[in-house]
């Protein structure tokens, strides 16, 4: 089983960025789509975006369309989410997940399709 790990996260102001990544903590040859979920305080886990193992797929929340970007270097073994223009409710607790699907360009969208998940990574946004 494939151990994710998330990095990047931390305190921004309105406006400005962060990129986020995520990574398997080992080596793996295992092809995935990955998915970026997020959880505020007091509410229910949300999608953000997930990217297909190829790249070529990718699918956003409308909440971060045209904001956030997601993508992924697969000789790095690495997924990128960088937020633009961060606003206060983008304030939460980030996670990456893995799904792991024969069709390379299958991005999943609901978190019970993964099967993997990181530790998650706080990302704070003040006004």
């Amino acid at each position: 089983q494939v151990q994710l790990v998330e990095s990047g996260g931390g305190l921004a102001q309105a406006g400005n960025s962060l990129r986020l990544s995520c990574a398997p903590s080992g080596r793996t040859s295992s092809r995935y789509a990955t998915g970026w979920f997020r959880q505020a305080p007091g509410k229910e886990r949300d999608f953000v975006a997930t990217i297909s193992w190829s790249g070529a797929a990718t699918y956003y929340a409308d909440s971060v369309k045209g904001r956030f970007t997601i993508s992924r270097d697969n000789a790095k073994n690495t997924v990128y989410l960088q937020m633009n223009n961060l606003k206060p409710e983008d304030t939460a607790v980030y996670y990456c997940a893995a799904h792991w699907d024969m069709n390379i360009n299958y991005t999943p969208r609901s978190d019970y399709e993964y099967s993997a998940w990181g530790q998650g990574t706080q990302v704070t946004v003040s006004s």
